[in-house]
């Protein structure tokens, strides 16, 4: 399994995935994918900018997915470029491999069977190595979740992350903030143009 498919878990085995934003996660699945590829020699980082390597074979789609989109052409893309990107529906494009994978099923929220769809985590070999893995409190999907307001900030005490990985999670952190705010201006501005249509 990879960062990301083990992200994705989590945040389903969370139960607090009404609370994570579709955008939210896919920019955090972008920058799981972004440390994978970096781990892997897929990419070096030189300042924030991601130089492209000899991208090793997956088994993961995605994951080869993400490596075939690298920038190799200069200038090379930085990585809150790549985020915006790849990020793109990332989320739903993870939803919908998972459950063809039969790590995720489909749920009803209520009783009513045109509820909101909704997916969790099935109890497969796969999901049993994401638990494992956040309950040893890995650094990387740690930081990540927590990006996303899954479990708590790691403390300085635990083990940290490298320099690139630590590059990546700040620009997954300033990207979230950066949507956030965008949706914070459509509030507001959809907030002043219903007063106006209201009139005094």
């Amino acid at each position: 399994m990879t960062t990301a498919r083990d992200l994705f878990i989590i945040v389903m085995d969370s139960g607090q995935e009404h609370a994570v934003g579709q955008g939210d996660l896919s920019l955090a699945l972008a920058g799981a994918e972004l440390i994978d590829l970096l781990g892997a020699g897929g990419l070096t980082l030189e300042a924030d900018v991601l130089v492209p390597g000899v991208v090793p074979a997956s088994d993961d789609r995605l994951l080869g997915e993400a490596g075939a989109r690298i920038v190799r052409q200069t200038p090379y893309e930085n990585v809150e470029d790549w985020l915006w990107r790849r990020g793109t529906d990332l989320a739903a494009t993870y939803q919908t491999a998972l459950e063809a994978d039969g790590e995720l099923t489909p749920k009803v929220a209520g009783r009513l069977s045109f509820g909101a769809r909704r997916v969790e985590a099935v109890d497969t070999p796969a999901r049993h190595g994401a638990v494992e893995r956040w309950e040893r409190r890995e650094p990387v999907l740690t930081a990540l979740a927590s990006v996303v307001g899954i479990g708590a900030e790691p403390s300085d005490e635990e083990p940290g992350l490298d320099d690139a990985a630590t590059a990546v999670v700040a620009a997954v952190h300033d990207a979230v903030m950066e949507l956030e705010a965008v949706r914070q201006r459509r509030t507001i501005e959809n907030a002043a143009f219903a007063n106006l249509w209201r009139g005094p």
